[in-house]
């Protein structure tokens, strides 16, 4: 509903920024296996997307709570 996502689209061009984290290795690893990615940046680029996209399925759903969900099968007045 009118809400504009607070990155660019996927496919943009995007500038990466060069960042250092402390983070636990456990968890990056567990984290790694469980996405299937191939380096730690991915990783966690993979994880803030899915974080984004919880947020924006969030909004979009508390947006739709007041919407009319009418059945395709059924005659329109």
């Amino acid at each position: 509903m009118g809400s504009t996502p607070k990155y660019p689209a996927k496919g943009k061009a995007q500038r990466k920024v060069s960042r250092t984290f402390r983070l636990m290795e456990g968890k990056v690893e567990a984290a790694q296996r469980i996405l299937g990615a191939a380096t730690a940046t991915e990783t966690i680029e993979t994880a803030l997307d899915l974080v984004v996209f919880r947020q924006e399925l969030a909004a979009s759903t508390k947006a739709a709570l007041g919407a009319r969900i009418r059945s395709p099968d059924t005659e329109r007045e």
